[in-house]
């Protein structure tokens, strides 16, 4: 009974039974009825002593999974509607939520042909701890009396039997069979050694043999493929067409059953079929009479598997979702669909995903992956960004002109080894496509979202969840500072507009991740008016060091907070909305003439908040003094270059810049003229074991370090920093890196070809000399040439005969 409890509970309050809402105290049990066994048949429900079918609406694989669990039945196989032409009392789910008795929500439906649910569970195998109804550590039902759950050692198991069970649980081929991949074994252990053959129906029906222990200890953890069940089909690939899904021996059209659906659960879609990412996604129209089934975006998004977010009850639309993947590009551990580490797929029969090597990657290359991914330009390409590089490597050096509309149409050539041993880092720019229309600038006014080449106005599916700070994402996404404002403008109700949801926005998404892919008629059009930044500091040398000001009612002017503990605060809350680092020092002095000047309020100080609502409740007053703060990243970031001199030439690769060897260069480090003095420190990390530092003083604000004579010594990373006192603290800036390598010059291969030359010269006249030498059976005197007398190895080529000679030297 408390099972029971917890069961439908969970069920209700997690939203797996939207058309459920009623007292759990009601339910006494349930039962699988009519199948071959307790664990098949339709699903029934006893409340109050009377026993109701349940209505197979809303219902999809991942909660007949519960129950076939609860009812101890192992993992579910199929749900589905079944139809039954008798009269049955039925409950009515739109009763339910409204509380009612179980007696008020039983109806007869004698007058037509009704539909119950009918599940099928696997009775005797079951899948625990997995990612997916197709996977985790495999459990066996015993058949005897006590009917319990034993794992299954790795030894006792191979291919033909993960076959058998994937086949049992109604899933695809087995893709993945490890040990321990799902948890540790468990007690108590199975004590039999399956011998299937493969083409069993059942585990428990292959033969079997006795086994006396478990050499390895660990138990079975088995991943079935989930892709055999679901296909995009009618594309132009098979990553690119209409969703289907294989219910009952035969494909069917898919279409969405919620509102929610966006690019974020079609990558979902992707991603399961190993076809890459997802760049565009939309419905292709049907006859109405079409059947299809339902897939829920919702269970999708929480990374749920394909088939197990397809509802049980078939219908009837005119619609058919459609998704187009890359294929053999995609971005993985990103924070986006347009940001991650690279990964290609290989052509071969293995069509396994590889990281692709730093070394092997410039800007026209990743131009290309951007545009083929959907985003826009590249604007962060950098090692290691997103995790570091696994195996296996893609064995190709791309060669791309910037044009082509897949990385795989570009030339390439193969390498041997990554050098850098990074994998490539990612970001694309997020596509362009939405924008604030009709406002008083390109910061303010309704948002609308590019489709398919025209702009379209946007709400917001859930007006009650649509907040400031969802707001302020769309704002930063523009570029456009804070949100200041939003709200609703009226239009025509049958002006058609694309809906964003406001809950995916608020984690973060890029926008264009967040609009559902239906189009919508409304009677409204959202309104994300930003603001330029409304705080500054002024009358400094850099934007991180003067006069703290806000702008209110279009007017800048000077904050000020008398008491000195709050000064600290405001000033450390100024330079971290700033991006300034922490605040150093403020000093509070007195002002010439009298100036008008804000206040603030300390609550939001206090919360080291400095936003434009914190002077929304206050007035200014003149006062004759000034505040000025002094954050930590006061200095702007040196530059750092590279020259070489008459004698030497240097050239920009992928790794770097490089230089001749023997020839003398310069790396020159600059700032910009922010305050007089200071000194560059040259940070030379090396393939020494020690990091060499060097320091001159800045003159006119930058500083020369001179190299003579290139060596290998000199490869190796270079960074400026700059060292400067004022406002009686040090501050200190760092450069970005500088790679620098090495090359063979003319000369030196000169040299190298001439030396070689002798040497081989030298070489076959020694052999000629050796040889002549011992045909005459002469050997050369030690004392007349030694040198001879070691290229010539005479104890070889004469053999016993001169060994005895010279042992009796």
């Amino acid at each position: 009974m408390a099972r029971v409890l917890v069961l439908f509970m969970l069920l209700w309050s997690s939203g797996f039974l939207p058309g459920f809402q009623t007292e759990g105290k009601d339910i006494d049990e349930m039962r699988l009825l009519g199948g071959s066994s307790r664990c098949s048949g339709v699903l029934q429900v006893k409340r109050q002593g009377e026993w109701a079918e349940v209505d197979d609406r809303e219902w999809d694989l991942k909660l007949a999974d519960v129950v076939c669990r609860h009812l101890d039945c192992g993992s579910v196989v199929r749900a589905s509607s079944k139809r039954d032409s008798n009269p049955s009392s039925r409950i009515t789910p739109s009763c339910l939520e409204s509380g009612s008795r179980l007696k008020k929500c039983l109806t007869k439906r004698s007058w037509i042909i009704s539909t119950s649910l009918e599940i099928i569970c696997s009775d005797s195998v079951r899948l625990e701890n997995g990612t997916s109804l197709c996977s985790g550590r495999l459990e066996v039902k015993s058949t005897q009396s006590n009917q319990s759950w034993s794992s299954v050692c790795e030894d006792d198991f191979d291919l033909q039997d993960a076959e058998v069970v994937c086949r049992e649980l109604g899933c695809g081929a087995p893709s993945v069979l490890q040990g321990v991949l799902y948890g540790d074994m468990e007690a108590p252990v199975w004590t039999k050694e399956f011998q299937c053959r493969g083409h069993e129906s059942a585990l428990l029906d292959c033969d079997s043999s006795d086994r006396n222990t478990c050499s390895s200890g660990k138990a079975v953890g088995l991943t079935c493929s989930e892709s055999d069940n679901f296909q995009l089909a009618r594309g132009s690939s098979r990553c690119a067409g209409g969703l289907e899904i294989k219910k009952e021996g035969k494909w069917s059209k898919v279409d969405v059953k919620d509102s929610a659906w966006n690019l974020k659960a079609a990558d979902v879609v992707c991603r399961q079929l190993d076809c890459g990412s997802a760049f565009s996604t939309g419905w292709k129209e049907m006859d109405f009479n079409t059947e299809i089934w339902w897939i829920s975006s919702i269970c999708l998004q929480s990374k749920s598997a394909v088939r197990e977010c397809i509802s049980t009850k078939s219908y009837h639309s005119h619609s058919n979702l459609e998704i187009n993947c890359s294929d053999s590009v995609r971005l993985v551990n990103g924070t986006s669909l347009c940001s991650g580490r690279l990964e290609v797929k290989s052509n071969q029969s293995t069509q396994s995903w590889s990281s692709v090597c730093e070394d092997d990657f410039d800007l026209e290359d990743a131009e290309v992956v951007c545009r083929e991914l959907g985003c826009e330009a590249p604007s962060v390409l950098q090692g290691a960004l997103y995790g570091d590089m696994e195996a296996p490597v893609w064995t190709k050096e791309f060669q791309c002109r910037g044009h082509e509309s897949a990385l795989l149409d570009c030339d390439s050539s193969d390498r041997n080894t990554c050098s850098s041993g990074k994998a490539v880092g990612l970001t694309c720019s997020d596509p362009d496509n939405f924008q604030l229309a009709r406002g008083s600038s390109p910061c303010a006014g309704g948002l609308e979202i590019k489709k398919e080449g025209e702009w379209s106005k946007v709400d917001v599916d859930d007006h009650s969840a649509w907040n400031l700070k969802a707001a302020d994402v769309v704002c930063r996404h523009l570029d456009c500072g804070s949100a200041v404002s939003t709200g609703w403008k009226e239009m025509d109700f049958n002006t058609e507009i694309s809906m964003i949801r406001s809950t995916c926005l608020q984690s973060k998404s890029a926008v264009r991740e967040c609009i559902l892919t239906k189009s919508y008629t409304s009677s409204f059009n959202l309104e994300i008016n930003c603001a330029e930044p409304d705080v500054r500091l002024s009358g400094g040398a850099s934007t991180c060091v003067g006069i703290p000001e806000m702008k209110h009612q279009g007017q800048w002017r000077p904050v000020i907070e008398w008491d000195s503990e709050w000064v600290q605060k405001l000033s450390s809350a100024v330079c971290k909305r700033l991006d300034c680092g922490s605040a150093v020092s403020t000093n509070i002095s007195s002002s010439s003439s009298e100036t008008r000047v804000w206040e603030i309020s300390h609550s939001c100080v206090q919360s080291e908040r400095i936003v434009r609502e914190c002077l929304s409740l206050t007035s200014y007053r003149t006062i004759p003094i000034n505040l000025e703060v002094v954050c930590s990243d006061l200095l702007a970031q040196p530059n750092i270059s590279f020259s070489t001199h008459i004698d030497g030439v240097s050239e920009a690769t992928q790794q770097g810049l490089r230089v001749l060897m023997g020839s003398n260069f310069t790396i020159s480090c600059s700032i910009l003229p922010q305050y007089p003095g200071g000194s560059f420190q040259l940070i030379f990390n090396t393939s020494d074991p020690e990091q060499k530092n060097y320091t001159l003083p800045a003159v006119n604000h930058s500083a020369h370090f001179l190299f003579s004579a290139a060596d290998p010594t000199h490869r190796g990373e270079y960074r400026c920093v700059y060292h400067l006192y004022v406002f009686s603290h040090n501050f200190s800036s760092q450069s970005r890196p500088l790679h620098l390598t090495l090359a063979a010059s003319g000369t030196h291969l000169v040299i190298g070809l001439v030396v070689l030359v002798v040497l081989l010269v030298l070489v076959s006249g020694a052999a000629l000399f050796c040889y002549s030498k011992a045909s005459r059976g002469q050997t050369p005197r030690r004392e007349d040439n030694m040198e001879v007398h070691y290229l010539c190895g005479a104890d070889d080529l004469l053999g016993e005969e001169a060994g005895g000679a010279q042992g009796s030297e």
